[in-house]
């Protein structure tokens, strides 16, 4: 999965996040043991760039970002994250209070990984961000631009972008 900044805000840390700073409950699908491969957009878009370089035309090649953890263990880690930059809910709660445990979606997979060693052996790619580095300039985009993630939930953005470039043939 991809994450960083600008991320659609119904995608899983952009959600926590607003939600969290909100002191809304944070939905986690059933026992929050899905597991996937995170991978910082930065990392993302310089494989691209890589593949599109030097890779072999015809030839595919699979981007990951060697970070494999649960959903539990992400949304765990925002919001300690958020609590210690922000302070605790006005409770005295850690936003880990706020975890709601909702009903998994009928399926929904339950670990999404990827060999990314051909990319690796062949174009000498490897992601420059582990997840505790990208997840840590992830949140401190978020804090900062908390307008942007509500213009994109309120509809403003896309008026804006509508406005703008809607109505170009």
């Amino acid at each position: 999965n991809n994450y960083g900044p600008y991320q659609f805000p119904e995608k899983l840390i952009p959600l926590v996040l607003n939600n969290g700073l909100a002191g809304k409950p944070l939905p986690v699908y059933g026992d929050g043991g899905n597991v996937r491969d995170w991978l910082y957009v930065r990392d993302h878009c310089e494989a691209i760039l890589q593949v599109l370089d030097r890779g072999r035309i015809g030839e595919s090649y699979n981007i990951g970002g060697h970070n494999e953890k649960t959903n539990l263990e992400v949304v765990e880690l925002l919001c300690d994250m958020v609590d210690a930059r922000v302070g605790l809910l006005k409770n005295g709660e850690s936003r880990r209070s706020l975890i709601t445990f909702v009903k998994d979606r009928l399926g929904h997979d339950r670990r999404y990984a990827i060999d990314a060693g051909k990319i690796e052996r062949d174009l000498g790619w490897r992601p420059r961000y582990v997840f505790e580095q990208g997840i840590e300039k992830t949140v401190d985009w978020y804090l900062k631009k908390r307008k942007w993630s509500e213009s994109v939930m309120d509809g403003s953005y896309q008026h804006y972008y509508e406005t703008m470039y809607g109505k170009r043939t």
